[in-house]
């Protein structure tokens, strides 16, 4: 969790000015945690604080905010919800010229605007800074701290498909997953562009893996099984996080016995995880994409079982 500044300079870039709402501080229940944010705009949003009332009556005046605001809400008395705790929510209006700064690793700013940084705050990002160590969003004195989002993994999608589109699709949204993504024309790419997929067409995707980072995440979907072996092999004498390749129980055992004959021990062989994605979803691209998002982002919370927890 932390400040999305590619999502609010895309947003910027799109709708001009822009409000951004936040979770400062929770006290007993809430639907959200601290940290948890929206944007909104001028007849428009995206994120969530949680839904519901709190969520609406905010977003409707989010732009009436001239600066900053930070504000306290019981969320049983006042809103009618059924959390029954209370929160503080800053609210602040941006525009391309008051965006953070991009090479900042923390933002921290007062809730009323006012220049002179409290002590404690000073103290707490001396900490953070002295020990390289990422701290948790949170309200300090009348500041709020929040670590930049920045992306902790590397994606590397093979394949422009309909399934590697429909992974592309489902994945970018997450700030901490950075995409790269290959395929052997331009052509075959969607026009949009998002901040943190950068596309690489290339003749030859497999003469690539090996400039991808050790602890790259893979996800083989081409449309060639021939380059989708090619990938295999490479990326095993290469290394990686995960490696998963798109197919079907035959279509790996085919897959084992050409790696085999390619001098790859078994050991070795059963790092890369096929088939991928949750077959009782179905075979939609979509419905593909699903399955192994889902295992990839309990990947993240389980690293003790990186290897083939994609059914």
């Amino acid at each position: 969790m932390g400040f999305d500044l590619n999502a609010l300079r895309q947003a910027i870039r799109k709708h001009g000015r822009v409000a951004r709402v936040v979770i400062a501080d929770v006290k007993g229940s809430s639907p959200r945690e601290i940290g948890a944010s929206m944007l909104v705009w001028q007849g428009g949003q995206s994120g969530t604080i949680g839904g519901g009332t709190l969520e609406f009556e905010l977003a409707k005046r989010a732009l009436d905010v001239k600066r900053t605001l930070l504000s306290k809400h019981a969320l049983g008395p006042e809103l009618g919800q059924c959390c029954g705790g209370a929160v503080q929510v800053l609210t602040e209006v941006f525009c391309e010229a008051t965006l953070p700064d991009a090479d900042a690793d923390l933002i921290a700013r007062a809730c009323d605007c006012s220049s002179a940084q409290p002590f404690l705050v000073q103290k707490l990002l001396a900490q953070a800074r002295s020990k390289g160590s990422m701290i948790k969003p949170q309200l300090c004195d009348g500041w709020f701290i929040e670590p930049i989002a920045k992306p902790s993994r590397e994606l590397w999608i093979w394949g422009a498909g309909h399934v590697g589109r429909a992974m592309v699709q489902t994945l970018a949204p997450l700030p901490d997953i950075a995409i790269t993504w290959i395929d052997t024309s331009e052509g075959r790419f969607p026009d949009d562009q998002q901040d943190n997929v950068t596309k690489v067409p290339c003749a030859e995707p497999a003469a690539l893996l090996k400039h991808a980072p050790a602890n790259a995440e893979h996800l083989i979907l081409t449309y060639s099984h021939a380059l989708d072996l090619e990938l295999c092999h490479q990326a095993l004498g290469h290394d990686f996080a995960f490696a998963g390749l798109i197919g079907s129980k035959s279509k790996w055992g085919r897959f084992r016995a050409r790696l085999r004959a390619f001098g790859h021990t078994d050991a070795q062989i059963s790092r890369i995880t096929c088939p991928i994605g949750d077959p009782n979803l179905g075979k939609h691209p979509q419905a593909i994409a699903i399955g192994v998002a889902s295992c990839l982002l309990a990947r993240e919370k389980a690293p003790a079982q990186n290897e083939r927890i994609i059914a």
